[in-house]
């Protein structure tokens, strides 16, 4: 069950430090639908991908400190569930694919630390 951790680990860890690049680099496509769409000022795509970095560093150090592994997870769950929500009240419904992968993924993680703690 630890190597399926480490895959779904990586896997969110990739996807978490792709997004936050994105932001930091203002991609055109993220600040069309997050900034646009969703309506996030682009003042606060720093935070997020500060947010996601941490979630990511947090997962991979995780696995060998369960407690920081599962708050990660856990941080990286609530993030993507608020992206999730964001998408929604935008009536975004074709923008929910991008925050629903990764959820699905920190929810997996979440449940691979604390199964495997």
């Amino acid at each position: 069950m630890f190597i399926a951790l480490v895959i779904v680990t990586a896997l969110l860890a990739l996807m978490a430090l792709n997004s936050a690049v994105m932001k930091l680099r203002k991609n055109e496509q993220v600040v069309t639908t997050i900034g646009g769409t969703v309506g996030v000022p682009e003042r606060y795509f720093p935070v997020l991908a500060t947010l996601e970095i941490a979630g990511a560093l947090g997962i991979v150090i995780g696995l060998w400190i369960e407690p920081l592994g599962i708050a990660a997870a856990a941080g990286l769950t609530a993030y993507f569930v608020g992206a999730i929500i964001g998408h929604l009240r935008a009536g975004d419904t074709k923008g929910l694919t991008m925050p629903l992968v990764p959820l699905v993924l920190s929810v997996a993680t979440l449940v691979l630390r604390i199964v495997t703690a």
